[in-house]
């Protein structure tokens, strides 16, 4: 007897269930690593926009401390004028005893960061500031002065937050001197 081996042509070519599943896995493992990248680039992107929030915000610490020096040297406020009407204000505002602007008006304001305020910073029509009946922005600014020599001090601005890596902050400091003598 004779053996005959037909051969047959397959014509319906298919993935088998093997090769579909290792496929919507290598989609998968992909889809997931785009996912991560994404993730980590808006995380990344909210960081900096905090960032630079926050570094405007302690510039603007800076600038209205260099106003309120202007505004004191060159205008009477609360009958007091001059460099040493400026010193006084800022008088309480040390390293470890930091103050806020209660209003960032003339005339200027400082307080010391009591337990209640922290000095934080709200959101009020589109700006930031002191005044609690705004949303809470999330910064702190906490500004204070050193004296270097009678007519010249050192001023700092401190902006603090926190997001989910933790708390980040952003300092600057400018020398002031007395110009009009």
């Amino acid at each position: 007897m004779k053996l005959i081996f037909k051969k047959t042509n397959k014509t319906n070519k298919a993935f088998t269930l093997v090769e579909t599943l290792v496929a919507i896995s290598i989609f998968s493992m992909s889809l997931l690593g785009l996912m991560s990248i994404l993730a980590s680039s808006i995380s990344s992107t909210t960081y900096a926009k905090q960032k630079i929030v926050g570094a405007y915000l302690a510039q603007e610490g800076i600038e209205y401390l260099r106003n309120m020096r202007d505004t004191s040297v060159l205008y009477s406020v609360t009958g007091q004028i001059g460099w040493d009407s400026f010193k006084t204000k800022l008088a309480s505002c040390v390293p470890g005893s930091e103050c806020g602007f209660v209003k960032p008006v003339v005339p200027f304001n400082v307080s010391l960061c009591t337990a209640l305020s922290q000095c934080k910073l709200y959101i009020n029509n589109g700006g930031y500031d002191t005044v609690s009946s705004g949303t809470d922005s999330g910064f702190v600014r906490k500004v204070w002065m050193t004296t270097i020599n009678a007519n010249d001090v050192r001023i700092f601005s401190k902006v603090s937050w926190t997001q989910s890596s933790g708390t980040s902050n952003v300092s600057f400091s400018e020398d002031l001197f007395n110009w009009v003598e």
